[in-house]
């Protein structure tokens, strides 16, 4: 069985960190060493959305060369229309059953990775969400935090 590991938002923020000291740092080695081991990493265009629009806010034009090169370099998963259908049944799920993951009338970015995350898998192929949110995510697919991740 392949296995495929989708970067969350925050692993991706520290990623494209340029002056990257402690925790980001580790997360750029952490990074690395899966890709030098043959990993299949993949970046969700949910979470290029929510990295790419605070870099920009924040001018930071040397973390954004970094995504953008990120984004050649790595597996990129485009947004579909049945993520997006997915998605809203997750989110619908989740406020009936009192489990929200987002404020009301927010996007709620973790339904959609979640939901990119659960179309992506089948009999031959494991997907992992690399996280610091696996309270949220994991209710709906396989996550882990991305330290814990070999």
């Amino acid at each position: 069985m392949s296995r495929i590991i989708l970067l969350d938002a925050r692993p991706l923020g520290m990623v494209t960190n340029p002056k990257a000291k402690g925790e980001p740092l580790r997360c750029q080695q952490w990074l690395i060493a899966l890709l030098h081991r043959g990993e299949k990493i993949a970046l969700p265009e949910i979470a290029d959305y929510e990295v790419r629009r605070e870099l920009l806010r924040a001018t930071l034009l040397r973390s954004l060369q970094r995504l953008d090169s990120l984004k050649q370099t790595l597996e990129y998963i485009p947004i579909q229309t049945d993520t997006m259908l997915l998605a809203a049944a997750l989110w619908a799920e989740a406020r009936q059953t009192g489990q929200p993951t987002a404020a009301e009338k927010a996007l709620d970015g973790d339904v959609i990775l979640a939901a990119q995350a659960r179309l992506l898998c089948d009999a031959s192929t494991e997907v992992l969400i690399a996280t610091t949110n696996v309270g949220h995510l994991a209710r709906f697919t396989p996550a882990m935090n991305w330290q814990d991740i070999q």
